[in-house]
């Protein structure tokens, strides 16, 4: 049975900001709630570089456990991790850290604006650049769209919070249309599936592996693919700015770094053992669609400055600004430039921006 879903247009800046003023995601995350510091950090003090190894973090980045595994790094780290929560949209994880219950996560850029606007300090400590489209859009079956122009007078699943929702207004943006010339539905990532299989909206925006699942469902019945130019640039890491202020974990989190840097690369160049690893076992893809899904995840780079990642932040905040949704937002304060070169020294120079 389709999930309720909203047939009203995009949230406005009021109801989404109110939305993640509620409880946590989860009563489980409260449980875990991290523990108060016994010293601060300032924020313009150097980074330790000790690590205690009795120091624990909450780490929701399901894909950098997995590959983890598959490189041998899981009982390399030199920290605990006490939880690998299993969480990945971004209003999610803004809920988790708020609850205090996830210290350290990866997203794409979107989610620090939108915590951002709802005054919620936290810090991206790492940014690989993905300067392909890595989202499609999937339409509802029997749709008469087949083309990026076609969406003029289409109702659009869209997430504010997150990039599916960003790459939206950038498709837009191109195409010399506002969001007065569409409908926008207002929908958690989660909820696309659903929503399109159910016809509720004409289109939503997918990537690996949800794109092949559905189309693997609903293709025999006119569903489809259409290619878009609008590229969802930054993925990064980010965490809590108090999670920083502990000098523990904040030595634990650029610790951290190096390993996810490590674990990326593994996958990239390991991608056939990463495709029945990640694709196959975990997401539950047929071999063959699991080749494909590797084969679509673009070459990561890490940048030795962040200038770029800032301005594509700051162009993104005030797309959103623009719309309504979001207030201003400064965007190089989204960014710890303590942390700036940690992920580009930890990766082979051919992996480096």
């Amino acid at each position: 049975m389709p999930l309720p879903l909203s047939s009203t247009p995009v949230l406005g800046r009021r109801a989404f900001l109110g939305a993640l003023s509620g409880a946590a995601v989860a009563a489980g995350l409260a449980a875990c709630a991290r523990d108060e510091p016994s010293t601060h950090l300032a924020a313009a003090a150097p980074l330790p570089t000790s690590v205690d190894p009795q120091t624990a973090l909450s780490i929701s980045i399901h894909t950098s456990q997995k590959q983890f595994e598959g490189a041998g790094l899981l009982d390399k780290l030199p920290f605990r991790v006490k939880d690998w929560p299993n969480l990945s949209a971004g209003p999610d994880i803004i809920q988790g850290f708020r609850a205090r219950s996830i210290d350290l996560a990866s997203n794409a850029g979107v989610p620090p604006i939108q915590a951002r606007a709802i005054q919620y300090d936290a810090k991206i400590v790492a940014v690989q650049t993905v300067p392909v489209p890595i989202y499609r859009f999937a339409t509802a079956p029997g749709s008469s769209i087949s083309s990026r122009p076609d969406l003029k007078g289409k109702k659009i699943a869209f997430s504010q919070g997150q990039a599916q929702g960003v790459v939206v207004l950038r498709t837009l943006k191109e195409l010399g249309l506002d969001k007065r010339d569409v409908t926008l539905v207002a929908l958690t990532s989660n909820q696309f599936y659903t929503a399109l299989q159910s016809r509720q909206v004409d289109v939503a925006p997918l990537a690996e592996p949800s794109l092949t699942k559905y189309l693997n469902q609903f293709s025999g019945d006119g569903a489809k693919a259409i290619d878009m130019h609008a590229v969802d640039y930054l993925t990064v890491l980010w965490s809590p700015a108090e999670v920083l202020h502990d000098p523990a974990k904040a030595a634990a989190v650029r610790a951290f770094i190096p390993y996810w840097v490590r674990g990326t690369v593994w996958a990239w160049e390991n991608r056939e053992a990463w495709a029945d690893l990640y694709y196959v076992k975990d997401q539950q893809l047929s071999p063959a669609d699991a080749q494909r899904a590797a084969a679509s995840t673009p070459r990561p780079t890490y940048p030795r400055r962040w200038d770029r990642a800032i301005a594509w932040e700051q162009e993104t905040a005030d797309l959103l600004t623009a719309g309504g949704f979001i207030p201003k937002v400064k965007a190089a304060d989204l960014f710890d430039r303590r942390f700036e070169t940690v992920a580009a020294d930890a990766a082979p120079a051919s992996y480096q921006e």
